[in-house]
């Protein structure tokens, strides 16, 4: 308990003292989504293979993306860029790469979108206390399973098991999925927060609002006019928003945030070149 207290309390105090909590809030992001993409989609397998509904509807429950399906599809199919080998994608094959790169550039465009609302003065304790709040419920539910756990153990001894090897097994196991939904926790909240009830309102009106399973009304049959011309303002709206999200197109492959700087540094890529 003591070792998870460090970990958890050293993770708790970097976001309560550190400069550029946003910073550390996309690595949270991009962590989350690589272990989803790990999750739904298979090195090993061919893309029709994966869950791509399942990856769709995580995504399009804790972002508010509405990235249909086919998207997802086309990007695994168009994946033609081998991960760096020493990066923290380099287990990925370009398939599932190319899913990853698109859901983040995604997920970031949507967030830039957001702060644009937000009032500046306010946006910081939002994301710091986003953070926080996952951490210290998570850690409150954590502490009553490890109590839970620490009265049950001595019945594996029963089972000709060791109780103290097998509290540490569990322990860790316990500790790793904490961590897990700490980072969950937070990419599903912080869409959700707002320094305002205006801002959220005007967030969510900028929003493109598609369909991702189907173009079908909820009563059968083809979208009426009305929904076809709202299709065509959120086409015009996800457009615009492209356009003033470009960035240059990169010749080799992406580096990742947490990866070393390909200038030689010896810097993380984000505190270098990545900034």
């Amino acid at each position: 308990m003591n070792k998870q207290r460090e970990v958890l309390y050293g993770f708790r105090n970097e976001i309560i003292h550190g400069e550029d909590v946003r910073d550390r809030l996309m690595d949270i992001m991009e962590e989350v989504v690589l272990a989803k993409v790990e999750e739904f989609t298979f090195a090993d397998k061919d893309v029709v293979e994966w869950n791509l509904r399942g990856l769709t509807d995580w995504v399009n429950i804790n972002f508010p993306l509405g990235i249909p399906e086919e998207e997802i599809k086309q990007a695994a199919g168009d994946g033609s860029q081998v991960p760096l080998a020493d990066s923290m994608f380099s287990h990925l094959n370009p398939g599932q790469f190319a899913v990853l790169q698109f859901i983040s550039e995604r997920v970031r465009e949507a967030y830039e979108l957001k702060i644009s609302f937000e009032n500046p003065e306010h946006l910081a304790s939002i994301e710091r206390f986003t953070i926080l709040g996952a951490i210290d419920k998570l850690w409150q539910e954590h502490l009553y399973t490890m109590d839970s756990l620490r009265q049950s153990i001595g019945l594996r001894a029963h089972g000709q098991r060791d109780p103290l090897i097998e509290y540490k097994a569990e322990a860790y196991k316990l500790f790793d999925d904490l961590m897990v939904n700490i980072k969950s926790d937070v990419c599903h909240n912080i869409f959700r927060s707002a320094s305002s009830m205006l801002a959220f309102e005007n967030f969510l009106k900028s929003l493109p609002q598609r369909t991702s399973h189907g173009q079908a009304t909820a009563f059968g049959g083809q979208p009426g006019p009305e929904e076809s011309a709202a299709s065509s303002v959120v086409s015009e709206a996800n457009e615009a928003v492209s356009k003033a999200r470009a960035t240059p197109a990169r010749s080799g492959p992406k580096v990742g945030r947490n990866d070393p700087c390909p200038c030689g540094s010896g810097k993380k890529y984000k505190h270098c070149c990545g900034k």
